[in-house]
């Protein structure tokens, strides 16, 4: 009898001993998972760039502290590193005004000077008035002659000093769109450049405005379609950009003349956005009337770490110019990137030479991009074409755009 008992009893306590819901069985799962955990293990430069930024090294240096903050970067390309104080307030009128003033110097001596004033919230936030006025001073920019045949021997540079006086209006009818148009004047003034181990351009070449310079009054309109996910480091989406501007000649009336920017940028994510296929085309094309000019330094420029990276900087100058990038972007680990990259582009005296893909000049090459709150704050890339190899050391994104209405090819604002 008694062994008939165990017997029986015998699945009873084993059913007994079994978890008696769902829910306890999933706990004792994770219960042996977390037993077998072990602590995160890092790479030397992995924890010494985690460490860097949550510390908030960059943000003590960019983020106002009483309004003051220092500015890197932003000058024209070739100028050296470039660095100065900024005082910014983003709170003025309760929020109605963001007010900046900044002065920088950079180590090849070129300065820029400017004062900006932003009313964000007008028209229930869907307007924006900025106006910008802006002194450079940049003493020797490369010119090698005009056309897609020009020879890298015949490297020459020339000084540029102008004042711009800028107002951009932004209105916002959707989330994705942006559009508007804008009014500025041009001080301009040409000289000769300012590196003795180079020709000065006025010795070298005979091209439009090298004698004579003028000033211009430019209006423009612009349009934006923009849904990319994060626009300081975006992993999905597009932006697309067309700006027209008009460029009317106000002392000599030879350099009247027309010009349109168009920039389209499209980014594919996946493997949970840590790969990311990043695309441009960007185009500039100028038109004047007959016996009308544009000058060479209103041309847009090939050449340098944002376009053509394996050129020198203004490599190839033209009345038309159009850039083709492809670069393939993963996550090494937290706060950097590598990338992979492709270049393609061309000046052309026509418009319909420039549109297309023959007689590209083309450069590849790679890059490491460092980015704090999925923002890149620093690149290093290396590039090869058939006229040698360049390493560019920048603090900003490749794709990095102009302010509306401001642009003049690579002559950065």
């Amino acid at each position: 009898m008694l062994k008939l008992l165990a017997l029986t009893a015998l699945p009873i306590l084993f059913i007994y001993a079994q978890p008696s819901t769902r829910t306890q069985e999933i706990e004792q799962e994770r219960d042996k998972k977390t037993a077998l955990l072990k602590p995160e293990t890092v790479t030397k430069e992995e924890g010494y760039l985690r460490n860097f930024k949550d510390k908030g090294y960059l943000a003590r240096l960019t983020t106002p502290r009483n309004g003051l903050r220092a500015k890197t970067g932003n000058l024209v390309t070739g100028s050296g590193f470039a660095i100065g104080p900024e005082y910014f307030r983003p709170d003025l009128l309760k929020g109605e005004l963001t007010g900046r003033v900044s002065a920088q110097f950079s180590t090849r001596l070129y300065q820029k000077f400017d004062a900006e004033a932003i009313f964000p919230r007008l028209f229930s936030n869907r307007l924006n008035l900025d106006i910008l006025a802006t002194h450079r001073n940049y003493g020797a920019i490369d010119y090698y002659g005009n056309g897609p045949d020009s020879e890298e021997t015949g490297r020459s540079n020339y000084r540029l000093e102008d004042t711009i006086l800028d107002t951009i209006l932004t209105y916002k009818p959707t989330r994705h769109i942006r559009v508007g148009p804008s009014l500025a004047y041009l001080w301009i003034n040409v000289g000769p450049g300012t590196r003795t181990n180079r020709i000065s351009t006025e010795k070298q070449f005979s091209v439009p405005g090298i004698d004579h310079q003028t000033n211009y009054r430019r209006a423009g309109v612009f349009a934006q379609y923009d849904y990319r996910d994060n626009p300081l480091g975006p992993k999905n989406g597009g932006n697309y950009v067309i700006n027209y501007s008009w460029y009317d000649d106000q002392k000599l009336n030879i350099h009247n003349f027309r010009r349109m920017d168009i920039d389209l940028q499209q980014y594919i994510g996946f493997f949970n956005r840590t790969r990311v296929i990043a695309l441009r085309a960007k185009g500039v094309f100028t038109e004047s009337d007959r016996n009308e000019t544009v000058p060479f330094y209103l041309q847009p420029f090939l050449g340098g770490s944002d376009d053509l990276r394996g050129f020198r900087n203004f490599r190839f100058s033209d009345r038309n110019m159009v850039i083709y990038n492809a670069e393939y972007r993963w996550e090494v680990f937290a706060g950097l990137d590598g990338a992979l990259f492709v270049d393609a582009g061309k000046v052309s005296p026509r418009r319909g030479l420039a549109v297309g893909f023959k007689d590209l000049e083309a450069s590849v090459g790679f890059g490491l991009r460092f980015n704090v709150r999925n923002a890149t704050f620093m690149r290093l890339d290396t590039a090869f074409s058939h006229e040698g190899f360049r390493i560019w050391f920048k603090f900003n994104d490749v794709f990095n755009q102009t302010k509306f209405g401001t642009s003049t090819g690579q002559l950065v604002y």
